[in-house]
């Protein structure tokens, strides 16, 4: 399985060539399918989802815009089949796992990713591991209607974005360190310029920034 799990996109161009690195060649026209979905409960200026959009384009993919909540199976399905990666942008992180499961692609993803590359943004990669409701991933303080606590578990670790953020003040080492000492699992925060490479067994950081490990 090849995902790349990052705060704020290819925001740089060591994650760009992480990325095309997985892919085995360049971005240029490589379709890429983007879902918005995590936003779309998001209130104010949506500035960071089109530059997520736009950093996709400038690296040269080939990308379309697959909502999973607004279209039906029928319909998403063979966009997803058509493009090489899927990437899941940034926002509520219950809100995405929510549709995940109403939508169905949950039980699809795993099959889908033995030929393509999952990205995540923010709430797209924090949704990656076991759990979405738990001591580092509550520092965040997001409130959704619905009782959500189970991830994708496509990961055996935590990904915490936005490190040092000035939009987050939470997410600081001290409160990490404290709080990932009620989880056994791995937990790997990431500054905006930060990301995890994952290739079959292999796990690695590309950064341009600064991140840190607990357990």
């Amino acid at each position: 399985m090849r995902l790349l799990l990052t705060s704020a996109g290819l925001s740089n161009p060591s994650i760009t060539k992480a990325l095309e690195k997985l892919l085995g060649k360049s971005a240029q026209n490589v379709k890429l399918a983007f879902i918005p979905t995590a936003a779309n409960v998001e209130e104010g200026d949506k500035h960071w989802l089109i530059d997520d959009y736009n950093h996709c384009r400038q690296a040269g993919f080939e990308v379309d815009i697959v909502d999973i909540s607004a279209v039906s199976k029928e319909i998403w399905l063979p966009r997803l089949l058509n493009a090489e990666v899927i990437f899941f942008g940034g926002g509520k992180t219950f809100h995405l796992k929510y549709w995940f499961q109403q939508s169905g692609l949950s039980e699809l993803l795993p099959k889908l990713l033995e030929t393509k590359i999952y990205v995540g943004i923010s709430a797209g990669s924090c949704v990656t591991g076991q759990t979405i409701y738990n001591s580092v991933q509550n520092l965040f303080g997001e409130k959704y209607e619905l009782e959500i606590k189970e991830g994708l578990n496509l990961v055996d670790f935590q990904i915490i974005p936005h490190f040092n953020s000035e939009y987050f003040p939470m997410i600081r080492k001290a409160n990490l360190e404290t709080a990932s000492r009620d989880l056994s699992e791995t937990v790997y925060a990431l500054d905006d310029n930060s990301a995890v490479v994952v290739n079959g067994e292999s796990v690695e950081v590309v950064s341009e920034g600064e991140w840190y490990k607990f357990n």
